[in-house]
C-alpha cells in the first residue's frame, strides 16, 4: 500500500472514529454496565475496523460497527458475568448552549425518569429502544445488529413505547 493510500485509509478511519466513537462507547457501556469497559469495547471495535476491507463494508458500515461492538460487549459481559445498570447520569445528553438552568434541570429530571422506566423493559426491548432513540439506527440496521427480524424489531419498539406511555402517564 502506498503512502497516499495509507493517508486516505487513515482519514477514512479518523472520520469514522470521530462520528461513531461516542455513540459506540455509550452503547457498549449500556451492555457491559461500565463506562470505562465501554470505551475499551469501542476501541476494540475500531481496531477491528482497521483490519477490514473498506469495500467490504460499503453500504453497511453502521450495521457492522454496532454488530461488532455488541458482540464484543456481550463477550466482555459474559466473561465478567456481572451486569449493572448504567446510571442515568452517564446517559444524559449534554445540554446545548443557551439552555437555561431551569429547563436543563427539568430535562434531566424527565430523562432520568424515562431511563428508569426503560431499565424496567425486557433486555431485548431495552436494546432496540436504545439503538433506535439514542443511536438513531433504522429498524433494518437494528435487525442486522441484533439478528432479529425487522418485524420483530418493530414489534419490540412498539410494545416498549406502549409500556413507557402507560408508565409515564402519557396519553395520545
Amino acid at each position: 500500500m502506498s503512502s497516499n493510500q495509507h493517508s486516505v485509509t487513515g482519514d477514512w478511519i479518523d472520520a469514522i472514529v470521530q462520528q461513531y466513537e461516542r455513540p459506540l462507547v455509550r452503547y457498549a457501556a449500556q451492555i457491559v454496565g461500565d463506562l470505562e469497559r465501554g470505551r475499551d469495547v469501542a476501541q476494540d471495535t475500531f481496531l477491528r475496523l482497521c483490519k477490514q476491507d473498506r469495500d467490504h463494508l460499503d453500504g453497511h458500515l453502521v450495521e457492522w460497527l454496532y454488530t461488532v461492538c455488541r458482540n464484543r460487549a456481550l463477550d466482555v459481559r459474559r466473561k465478567e458475568s456481572r451486569m449493572k445498570s448504567m446510571t442515568a447520569e452517564q446517559t444524559i445528553v449534554q445540554p446545548s448552549r443557551g439552555t437555561d438552568q431551569a429547563d436543563l434541570s427539568e430535562q434531566q429530571d424527565t430523562t432520568a425518569r424515562v431511563l428508569e422506566f426503560v431499565d424496567r423493559l425486557s433486555e431485548n426491548q431495552r436494546e432496540v429502544v436504545r439503538l433506535k432513540f439514542q443511536h438513531g439506527l433504522s429498524y433494518k440496521e437494528i435487525a442486522a445488529v441484533t439478528e432479529l427480524s425487522v418485524t420483530n424489531v418493530g414489534y419490540l419498539i412498539h410494545t416498549a413505547i406502549k409500556k413507557l406511555r402507560v408508565e409515564l402517564g402519557v396519553t395520545t
